[in-house]
């Protein structure tokens, strides 16, 4: 089954080009189903990027999806064409009442801020808190997911010597984990970071269980399942190119920046990187929609904590 897509939404075209089964939302509607109603809370300044990779990943499942893209109500993106925004975000605020499956909380290049200095700070808080009564399944991403653990469980997030950037080995610690079906032993994740959640602070908060780790770069994936959450502080989501962008970019505007590790090959930034995460990026944003499917309520009213 397709992911359901306003036909005129860059994404649209990009993934039925890749073979990605997209319906328009006139087609969806003759449809006797009930999709999964899934939020996407869009922090990411390239935000035709990150609504692109997540559609990607999302709708390469068998059951049809609802994506509905969403933006804080007061902050202003400086990055996506107004007319974009206008044309396919909702604010919070318009979806306060509404009920969804899953929701997306992403990433956003603000590490370097305390929690409380981001300037959206509060609505931030109210999405999470809302979640718990209106939303059946919460994925936070990268900065999304350390946020969600600073908010609920008063696990810090703590700054780098260096910023942890390129592709790293991680090792699956919970093969028994509806979320991991099909997972390796160990695989690669791209990672671009300048904090870390640490695992020993982690392990002191009775409910939080870390599925997918690294010696390098620390624990990646958090089974929060008292709060219907899962936390992911890398990028299974990235598309084979995104670690050049970023390098490039700061190789132009003259910021230190290290070649990202095990990404190209022989680490030559001369030669097109090869991605060797999509496999497993499919896999557990499929068993996550799976896992909303097999337990969401068939009436949407019905969600609540």
């Amino acid at each position: 089954m397709p992911i359901t897509l306003p036909e005129t939404l860059p994404a649209y075209d990009v993934l039925a080009r890749e073979g990605v089964m997209v319906m328009s939302e006139t087609r969806a509607a003759r449809q006797d189903i009930r999709p999964l109603r899934i939020g996407l809370l869009n922090l990411m300044p390239k935000k035709i990027q990150t609504e692109t990779q997540f559609a990607r990943l999302i709708g390469a499942t068998p059951l049809q999806i609802d994506l509905q893209l969403i933006r804080m109500t007061e902050h202003q993106s400086k990055t996506t064409p107004a007319p974009h925004m206008e044309a396919f975000y909702r604010p919070f605020e318009a979806v306060r009442g509404e009920k969804f499956d899953g929701l997306i909380i992403t990433g956003a290049p603000i590490e370097h801020l305390p929690f409380e200095a981001v300037t959206y700070w509060d609505e931030l808080t109210e999405v999470m808190d809302w979640t718990q009564s209106h939303v059946h399944s919460t994925f936070g991403v990268c900065w999304g997911g350390m946020a969600m653990l600073w908010h609920f469980h008063r696990v810090a997030k703590h700054i780098l010597p260096a910023k942890a950037f390129g592709c790293f080995r991680h090792r699956n610690l919970a093969p028994a984990s509806p979320y991991l079906r099909g997972f390796s032993d160990d695989f690669v994740i791209p990672v671009s970071r300048w904090t870390e959640v640490r695992q020993a602070e982690v392990d002191a908060v009775p409910g939080l269980v870390t599925l997918l780790g690294s010696d390098e770069v620390g624990p990646c994936l958090i089974e929060d399942a008292g709060r219907r959450a899962l936390y992911i502080f890398n990028h299974f989501e990235y598309d084979s190119g995104t670690l050049k962008e970023e390098y490039d970019r700061d190789v132009g505007n003259g910021t230190p920046i290290n070649v990202p590790m095990n990404y190209y090959p022989d680490d030559d930034p001369a030669r097109p990187p090869t991605n060797r995460w999509r496999s497993h990026a499919h896999l557990l944003y499929g068993n996550w929609i799976n896992e909303i499917y097999q337990t969401t309520p068939y009436d949407l009213d019905a969600i609540v904590r």
